[in-house]
């Protein structure tokens, strides 16, 4: 009794002071087997917040030690779930089950407990512990899987109220904590949220910082609003911004914001020399329209529209930090070369180009930008240099002749 006890006060403590799950479910699974809990596997599932994942499992094995197992959304993760002893018990509003292994209690549609079976498993338990009032992190999952001849005594299993309410209290922390940290990541990206977290709140409050701007922009979208419906356009949007995004983050790029049809990301210099930054900027650049490309030629097989994008490359100055009303606020880039991006974006179906660069940005290179021309932008006081690249590198691709006469 007085050793369970301990274990919930260590359970407590360690829910204090870590960050990690995984060092609470070892440390209590070692203890159970030192009090003589014949356990074999001991698991922990929880929701998870992540748009990529329905949940997650974190599991102790005596023969394995601790690993931990991702349920996605979609058909298979839905499936997968479905088929779990959790399934079972919500739909069933159970908060508790047990399943005797040894006497052939594995005839469930559950493929854990035939796999459990198989290695030796005697006895599995399993317990829901809710956390009101929440909406997402509802609760949580323990179970346990004994290999002992007898499995779990009455009193062993009587006994896990003694450092389960515990035990939930810390994975609740602790997942609350990396539940938030990773959404602010989600929403704002990792660099932004770092400095949200780090204390960067204020109302104003930000750095001057010299950065590599990609701004990219999905032609005749408007138009397509007027011909499909919401869903098919927002799954179209969604499988664009994949493909820039993805080329933007795979070059050490963050995405600031989407804007509509639009992605504003940086490529910050503080760490490179500007000529690095820019090189991975330009680099994302030709990912992206490669990737776009690919995806417009897949959805024209199949009988539907093409998005084009348009590129801009920059690099200058710009304010990185806080701005908005007082209650409401956006970490994002402002600044003149923000709004220089922006302008040089609108000359991109003038020209003919897919890929503008500054002259700033271009002098970082020798011999891959050409001289578009000399343009008056709007709200810009001097006329701006604007470059695209040549002929035979524009966009990434090799131009055919009569692209390169378009493009010269």
């Amino acid at each position: 009794m007085n050793e369970l006890r301990s274990l919930a006060a260590w359970i407590i403590d360690k829910g204090i002071c870590s960050s990690s799950i995984e060092e609470i479910l070892l440390g209590a699974s070692e203890r159970l087997v030192a009090l003589g809990y014949p356990v074999m596997r001991l698991s922990i599932l929880m929701p998870s917040l992540d748009p990529t994942q329905r949940g997650f499992s974190i599991s102790w094995s005596s023969s394995t030690g601790v690993s931990t197992e991702i349920t996605t959304h979609g058909t298979a993760g839905q499936k997968s779930f479905e088929r779990s002893p959790v399934f079972y018990l919500l739909s069933n509003e159970l908060q508790f089950a047990r399943w005797k292994l040894s006497e052939g209690e594995d005839k469930h549609p559950y493929p854990i407990l035939s796999e459990l079976r198989e290695q030796g498993a005697t006895d599995y338990v399993l317990k829901l512990i809710s956390f009101p009032g929440e909406a997402v992190l509802v609760g949580m999952g323990f179970s346990m899987a004994a290999d002992g001849p007898q499995g779990f005594s009455q009193k062993q299993i009587d006994d896990l109220d003694m450092f389960l309410p515990a035990l939930g209290l810390a994975c609740y922390r602790i997942a609350a904590t990396r539940t938030a940290t990773e959404m602010l990541a989600v929403y704002t990206g990792p660099r932004t949220s770092g400095r949200i977290l780090s204390g960067q709140t204020a109302r104003g409050e930000g750095t001057a910082i010299y950065a590599a701007i990609l701004l990219a922009d999905l032609k005749n979208f408007s138009a397509l609003s007027e011909v499909y419906g919401a869903n098919r356009i927002v799954a179209w949007l969604n499988e664009h911004f994949e493909a820039i995004g993805g080329a933007v983050e795979a070059n050490g790029g963050e995405i600031l914001k989407f804007m509509g049809d639009s992605v504003l990301s940086i490529f910050p210099a503080d760490l490179d020399m500007p000529a690095n930054a820019c090189k991975k900027a330009f680099v994302a650049a030709q990912m992206a329209h490669t990737a776009n490309d690919n995806l417009n030629r897949r959805r024209l097989a199949a009988g539907g529209p093409e998005l084009l994008v348009d590129v801009v490359l920059h690099v200058g100055e710009i304010f990185y930090g806080n701005v908005g009303s007082p209650r409401r606020l956006d970490f994002t880039a402002i600044g003149k070369a923000v709004n220089e991006a922006a302008r040089i974006e609108r000359l991109c179906d003038a020209v003919g180009r897919r890929l503008l660069v500054s002259e700033s940005f271009a002098n970082h290179f020798e011999g891959v930008f050409e001289k578009v021309g000399t343009f008056t932008l709007r709200g810009i006081a001097a006329a701006a240099d604007v470059y695209g690249t040549m002929p035979h590198l524009a966009d990434g691709r090799s131009l055919s002749a009569s692209e390169a006469d378009v493009e010269s």
